[in-house]
């Protein structure tokens, strides 16, 4: 048995997890966490019961009991795919990290691949992709070779791909790459982890630096912390007179970012436009939005257009 296996592989506290997952969907927390401390009894080393154990009691007000649980989530699964160190920082027991773990971030949007455009799109309104090309056809401009960072299921491409010459996308899915080649709108799609030093995300393949002069992050960067890795990839990717158009969760006031209960983060116009200049790239335009809906909240969202001076 595997210890990040969303089932334990013992019958009888597959059993009891199922029960206890009924009795947290009918208001149950508290029972809910008991039946799952008698499942782990006989399977300590499963991580996803620990990370189920620690949401009952997190929803029943035992913080206590919720940090232990999610600090055993993290013991018996060091990569944190189910993002437990994340969940320990909002809960006051750790620093925020400046980035997810990867394997969140993998496992979170290969699991969500077959679904994401029927909840994303027809659910929650979202509307990022066609309000950021709506920025980039303000340039008025065509453009020989865009790169879409984050490309997920390939949203951006169709939006952007009557004035670009060459389309590529990256994402750190696999399954989502999958779903935006069967749209056949993007010339050349591969993996890349945005969390890495530049030369290591997968984004410089083939050795090309400077090739491109549109750059495009749709929704993606809210699953990054600190983003001067991405800017500084960002400035190896494009050639002078580039545009880069970029959305973020609106932070509000501040100077910096933060994580947010969603488990994404969160960025302030401050923040950006410090990278942005850092970066030698001019803001010309900034546009605060609703993105999309979680639940019965708004979303506020912030979308840029840069350029980098020829």
């Amino acid at each position: 048995m595997q210890p990040n296996q969303l089932t334990s592989g013992d019958v009888i506290a597959d059993r009891r997890a199922d029960y206890a997952k009924m009795l947290d969907e009918s208001g149950e927390p508290d029972a809910a966490a008991e039946l799952m401390e008698q499942a782990l009894e006989l399977v300590p080393g499963w991580a996803a019961g620990w990370y189920r154990l620690a949401a009952y009691r997190e929803k029943a007000g035992n913080k206590i009991g919720a940090i232990e649980a999610y600090r055993q989530t993290l013991a018996a699964s060091p990569d944190d795919i189910f993002g437990a160190g994340l969940k320990l920082a909002l809960l006051g027991d750790i620093e925020t990290p400046d980035q997810p773990p990867s394997s969140y971030v993998e496992r979170l949007f290969d699991d969500y691949a077959d679904r994401f455009e029927t909840s994303l799109v027809e659910k929650l309104d979202y509307s990022v992709p066609a309000k950021l090309a709506a920025l980039v056809a303000t340039t008025g401009r065509d453009y020989a070779l865009a790169v879409d960072l984050g490309c997920g299921t390939g949203l951006m491409g169709p939006e952007i791909r009557d004035h670009v010459a060459r389309l590529e996308g990256f994402d750190l899915s696999q399954n989502m790459l999958a779903k935006a080649a069967e749209k056949h709108v993007y010339d050349h799609l591969a993996q890349a982890d945005l969390s890495l030093p530049p030369e290591a995300t997968g984004l410089f393949a083939d050795g090309a630096l400077h090739r491109a002069d549109l750059v495009t992050a749709a929704d993606v960067l809210m699953y990054l912390g600190n983003l001067e890795s991405v800017f500084e990839a960002v400035a190896a990717l494009t050639g002078p007179g580039a545009d880069f158009a970029l959305s973020v969760e609106d932070a509000g006031g501040g100077e910096g970012f933060h994580l947010a209960p969603s488990l994404r983060y969160a960025h302030s116009e401050t923040y950006v436009r410090a990278l942005c200049d850092r970066h030698g790239l001019e803001v010309v335009t900034v546009n605060k939005t609703p993105i999309r809906k979680d639940g019965a909240n708004v979303i506020s969202g912030i979308l840029f257009l840069t350029h980098k001076p020829a």
